[in-house]
């Protein structure tokens, strides 16, 4: 072997003994950063794998020193200069953000009529506990504030996806609320700018609906009576689709505006005095964000004459929050009446979760 074999080889063997040691280094860091973050079973789980959630606890596990602000810059540079704010979130009329899922079904999602064999088999389950049902699907911010879409498409399958959901609710006898016109009818904006969720005027005209559909159910309307605080001067808030969009820590001018807004606190009256015990609770709310943001379940409360048992979770999709409800079910009061089922119209186009699925196999 001449010199320049020997040359290349040494060469070779300089290169390979690098990567090694850095693959070495990359493994030990990976190992104790999942040391560190102290990852569950259940994290990990055949069910968290199926739906995404093993693969972002191992993202966040995992995550580069400095990577939050290589994602900032990163994400503030391609909205500053190309307008786009990711896979997950579409800009509409300036300074309206909307959330993609919305506005298209995720690829490859058909599952209506699981979530009906879902719907039939929670409310079956209610009514053996003397428990009535009222099912409410708010409407998406993109079908209500469709004027400020600014040339957005939105899926039209996807879009008559709720009218047949309420359909099939009607032809087997289940209560529901149909928010839609009660939320065009309330004066604009509904939802927040850069948020998914109602603000203060569309949370008001969806509990009264809500409120009216109920009381029926409740035979009437209770005594329990509620203060309305002062509004708030307006604050700067961080919309959920900006947070989506990466945008939470760039710069002002490197993201859309923040909205300024007024907040209003909303309490039941109490006596004060000893012996002044809180009335029994008659009505559940088992739903999502929509259901802990602009006062939505103390509206409701205003309206129903009752205070309303809020069990509402973020990211509940479909049915997060009603199965964690139905899993305490041993626990719940006697007095309990009503159970008010809430979650966002896209919900009904996303995929099952491993909870659902595993639910579906079991019953029949």
């Amino acid at each position: 072997m001449d010199s320049k074999d020997n040359a290349a080889a040494s060469g070779h063997r300089l290169t390979a003994g690098v990567v090694a040691v850095l693959l070495a280094i990359g493994l030990g860091w990976g190992l104790w950063r999942l040391a560190q973050a102290r990852i569950s079973v259940a994290q990990v789980s055949p069910p968290a794998w199926m739906d995404g959630s093993a693969g972002a606890v191992l993202n966040k596990a995992l995550a580069l020193p400095g990577q939050s602000a290589l994602d900032t810059w990163n994400a503030a540079v391609r909205y500053r200069v190309l307008g786009d704010l990711g896979d997950q979130v579409a800009m509409g009329c300036p300074q309206w953000l909307f959330y993609r899922d919305g506005l298209r079904p995720q690829p490859g999602t058909h599952v209506f009529n699981e979530r009906l064999r879902l719907m039939r088999y929670w409310v079956d389950t209610l009514r053996q506990k003397q428990v009535q049902v009222l099912v409410v699907a708010v409407p998406d911010k993109s079908r209500i504030e469709s004027d400020r879409l600014c040339g957005l498409p939105v899926s039209l399958p996807m879009r008559r996806t709720l009218d047949d959901w309420q359909a099939a609710l009607k032809a087997q006898g289940v209560p529901y609320v149909d928010l839609r016109d009660a939320l065009q009818a309330a004066p604009a904006p509904r939802f927040f700018l850069t948020d998914v969720h109602m603000n203060a005027q569309g949370a008001q005209a969806a509990a009264e609906r809500v409120a009216q559909a109920a009381l029926p159910l409740l035979q009437g309307r209770g005594t329990q009576a509620f203060q309305t605080g002062a509004a708030t001067p307006p604050q700067p808030r961080m919309g959920d689709l900006i947070v989506l969009a990466g945008l939470a820590h760039a710069r002002p001018g490197w993201r859309p505006d923040l909205e300024l807004v007024s907040e209003q606190q909303i309490a039941p009256v109490r006596s004060g005095g000893l012996l002044d015990e809180a009335a029994p609770v008659e009505v559940l709310l088992a739903g999502t964000s929509n259901g802990r943001r602009s006062q939505f379940a103390e509206r409701l409360g205003m309206g129903l004459g009752r205070e309303v048992w809020n069990m509402s979770l973020d990211g509940g999709q479909f049915s997060g929050a009603l199965q964690v409800a139905l899993k305490q079910r041993d626990q719940w009061p006697g007095s309990l009446k009503l159970l008010i089922w809430e979650f966002s119209e896209n919900a009904l186009s996303l995929p099952l979760t491993g909870e659902e699925k595993s639910l579906l196999a079991r019953i029949p």
